[in-house]
């Protein structure tokens, strides 16, 4: 047979090879009509080990370049707190990053999309200009499961709008929120991830299990807990998490009795995969596995180990992807973790891309850049303030209620370190991880603008930030409004033995309300000590932490609309009082479980259409 003959045959053989090849990675995964179960299969026999790992593998935005996604077939990508494309960037470069390292994604040999992770836990609150809601806390008070809804979807809208799909929310406190990120499911969805379209977003239940029950309160603390409060209480919100089809459930960084979330087979695979039929993945929490060993980091490939073999399926890396890459399939190749355990991982991440429609919309949408931080959204934000609020005191014994405030009043004073300091009412996980100061940081309205929007034009609003013992000399107040809370913090920077509002807020209640009628609004992300304060003040409100739009406080403030929330959690005396659950055999709080004063809106007010 002569060369050119010899050569026809081997690029005819070269052709049908790469005919084979094309026809083996199209295959059944790439049918949106195919049951998602036959294109995971289909999709998991396709794929190598080093892409199999890859899948399970989520790395910061500021690593995730186009030759990494590539080279290490990263599945999911996240922004920490404060992780942006640039300072200030808009809405469009949002779009314009994420779609540019799904390209790359939808480069390597089987052009498996990358999920973009981010924290929206109180609206999209890492993006300047998005409608910031209030805070969980906050949104507990109103009572109102509809308007939580309603929350949640707004909230995916505006993630999706930056191109982003994936949201680690709700915090499992409120599983409302759930129906709004990802879509209402008609039926118990017995474990399958449920997202409903373009517009909303895979949700993360978190933090599993326990966070809220540390031994004092304490962040990534240990929860002592029996099996009966564990099942009957802190799991429950999980159960109804499954049904509603929830997409994905972050790892706590806590221990229950002493074993660390991030190693506990017993709950996350045995009880949560096995018992539950939960079928979306679980992803850890930030370095979570890292925080198995003490100290942290001290043998990472033990912490690989433990946490796989556990049941974690994606872990957040973010940045050490190299070692954790190379170090499970190490782990894999030395048969300390089994193929089987690598394929059900990577199984429930492809699930829950397929069920979300990734494969089929890979790329952020432009068309809903205007969504964030729409009037509409802004509207609904304000809607929440209004409704967490609770009016705790309203006059002096023997006095009449002091609100509503009358709008014509002669002058104000407005005092307080929070009333006009957005940053502070938006709290933690707001621009930045910990949360800013000031109001150049995003778009939003003040208390004290709000104040200021609601009263009539003759009044007059005089804003003293720090007055002093002789302020009232330079003129006689009609009222005075004092807002004054804690700083924003998240996680270890909030805690704290002594639970005070900082200085120099006392001193600032101290100085109004000694020859003024006051109203107090509090700002905090939980209940803090007052009692102290109690008697000196004509009306407390506990304003929790309201968001972007401070004009839900003055709604209320001025008789727009009524008090109406309620206490979701007891309102301590003491800490040494503390914990203090309601129906605890000595509860002798200062306000109890489901307290809350009310007004009536003044019907000749005029109120803000929605």
């Amino acid at each position: 047979m002569s060369r050119k003959s010899v050569s026809l045959v081997g690029l005819v053989l070269l052709c049908y090879h790469a005919s084979l090849t094309e026809q083996r990675l199209q295959g059944i995964f790439k049918d949106p009509k195919k049951p998602i179960d036959e294109r995971v299969k289909d999709l998991l026999g396709k794929m190598n080990l080093e892409e199999k790992v890859g899948q399970m593998t989520q790395i910061e935005r500021k690593n995730a370049s186009a030759e990494v996604l590539k080279s290490y077939f990263i599945g999911s990508v996240l922004s920490g707190g404060g992780s942006t494309p640039k300072v200030n960037a808009t809405v469009k470069e949002w779009v314009d990053m994420v779609n540019g390292m799904q390209q790359a994604s939808l480069s390597t040999r089987l052009g498996i999309p990358m999920i973009y992770g981010i924290d929206a836990v109180h609206g999209h609150n890492n993006v300047m200009n998005a409608t910031i809601f209030p805070h969980n806390v906050g949104l507990g008070v109103t009572r109102d499961p509809q308007l939580l809804k309603e929350i949640g979807a707004a909230t995916a809208l505006e993630v999706r709008a930056t191109g982003i799909p994936y949201a680690f929310a709700p915090c499992i406190a409120l599983t409302e929120i759930i129906d709004g990120l990802q879509g209402e499911a008609k039926t118990d969805m017995k474990g399958m991830p449920y997202v409903n379209g373009k517009t909303k977003v895979a949700g993360s239940s978190k933090h599993y299990v326990g966070d809220g029950g540390t031994v004092k309160g304490i962040n990534e603390n240990n929860t002592i807990v029996e099996d009966s409060a564990l099942y009957g209480m802190h799991m429950a919100a999980y159960v109804n998490s499954v049904a509603k089809g929830i997409a994905t459930i972050m790892a706590s960084y806590s221990s229950i009795n002493g074993v660390k979330m991030h190693a506990h087979k017993q709950l996350l695979t045995d009880y949560l995969k096995g018992k539950l039929g939960f079928k979306g993945f679980i992803i850890s929490d930030w370095e979570g596995i890292d925080r198995i060993t003490s100290p942290a980091h001290s043998n990472y490939s033990y912490s690989i180990q433990a946490s796989i073999n556990a049941g974690i399926d994606m872990v957040m890396v973010p940045y050490n992807y190299t070692e954790f890459y190379d170090g499970l399939i190490d782990l894999v190749k030395k048969n300390a973790i089994p193929m089987s355990r690598i394929d059900d991982a990577v199984s429930r991440i492809l699930r829950v891309k397929f069920a979300m429609g990734l494969f089929e919309n890979p790329l952020g949408d432009y068309s809903l850049i205007n969504e964030v931080g729409s009037q509409k959204h802004r509207e609904l934000a304000r809607q929440a303030v209004r409704k967490s609020l609770v009016l705790l005191k309203n006059g002096k014994p023997g006095n009449p209620p002091i609100l509503p405030l009358p709008k014509n009043a002669g002058k104000l004073v407005v005092a307080g370190s929070h009333a006009n300091n957005l940053g502070y009412q938006c709290g933690g996980w707001t621009i930045e991880w910990q949360g800013v100061s000031g109001n150049n940081w995003t778009a939003g309205t003040t208390i004290l603008d709000g104040i200021k929007a609601t009263v009539d034009k003759r009044t007059k609003v005089v804003y003293n930030k720090k007055p002093s013992d002789t302020y009232s000399s330079k003129g006689k107040m009609d009222y005075g409004i004092v807002v004054v809370g804690e700083v924003p913090y998240a996680e270890t920077n909030g805690d704290s033995q002594n639970l005070t509002i900082p200085a120099p807020g006392p001193a600032v209640i101290e100085n109004v309300c000694k020859e003024t009628k006051c109203v107090v609004i509090i700002v905090s992300g939980r209940p803090v000590v007052i009692e102290p304060y109690v008697d000196k003040i004509d009306a407390l409100v506990a304003a929790w932490l309201p968001g972007s739009e401070g004009q839900g406080v003055a709604d209320v403030l001025f008789g727009d609309y009524g008090f109406t929330g309620k206490l979701a959690r007891t309102w301590f005396k003491r800490v040494d009082q503390l914990p203090m659950n309601y129906g605890d055999p000595k509860y002798d709080p200062l306000f109890p479980f489901g307290f809350g004063l009310e007004t009536k809106p003044i019907p000749s007010t005029k109120k803000p259409e929605l």
